[in-house]
């Protein structure tokens, strides 16, 4: 068995589950309140974890400053390592504190680069798809330390993390805001009968300002009893 660090997944959509809108744009979906919320879920794991699309697009920092706290360990998973060194979670001192997940598609003078700059390049092997092995990866961050970790997105690895069985817990913020078109917050999970879908339970849901937060524990469907 291998031992990994408990996974939350965590992200804002739309009422039609719209992660950004058709041309990428996802800020903001959630209101001040709930990006509180976010922060206080940063501030009580050991690291965050984002795909290459989210770092690349977003550019987000990945810190704590809207609530007291420390900022967790940067993640960004990244197989062919194409996050650009000015990149948030790389530039002005940042890299320190950021482990950048990639495959042996990244190159090896891009991850020299990188670590030049004081970021930690976890080399991993790739799953079929050639995307990072997400079981490599949660033992390979479960040797940093790292026994907690959030997952912000993108919706790629949000729907990875979901495949595998990987995830614990989910806390989705619902904003009353409807796209239509837009980037769906989950993809296909090879799931075709409604008696095979996963459940949170063990849910909460909090107002937080315009928003609903809900928050559960994800069963998956041989686990229920």
């Amino acid at each position: 068995m291998i031992v990994r660090p408990t996974v939350t997944v965590s992200y804002a959509q739309t009422l039609d589950g719209r992660l950004a809108a058709a041309n990428g744009s996802s800020r903001w979906i959630s209101s001040p309140d709930s990006l509180r919320f976010a922060h206080q879920l940063r501030a009580e794991h050991d690291a965050v974890a984002v795909g290459a699309g989210t770092a690349c697009n977003d550019d987000p920092r990945l810190t704590v400053r809207l609530v007291p706290g420390d900022d967790p360990l940067r993640v960004v998973v990244d197989s062919a390592l194409r996050t650009p060194l000015s990149a948030a979670v790389l530039a002005n001192g940042a890299a320190k504190g950021t482990v950048l997940a990639v495959t042996d598609r990244a190159p090896d003078e891009r991850c020299a680069e990188a670590e030049s700059l004081g970021a930690t390049v976890l080399r991993l092997p790739a799953s079929g798809e050639g995307r990072v092995d997400l079981d490599a990866l949660l033992s390979g961050m479960h040797s940093l330390g790292v026994r907690s970790v959030m997952v912000e997105g993108g919706a790629a690895l949000i729907t990875s993390f979901l495949c595998e069985r990987l995830v614990d817990r989910l806390a989705v913020c619902i904003a009353p805001k409807i796209l239509g078109r837009g980037i769906e917050a989950v993809g296909d999970l090879g799931i075709s009968d409604l008696t095979d879908s996963l459940m949170l339970t063990d849910t909460a849901v909090t107002p937080y300002g315009v928003d609903l937060v809900i928050d559960g524990r994800v069963e998956y469907p041989n686990d229920r009893r």
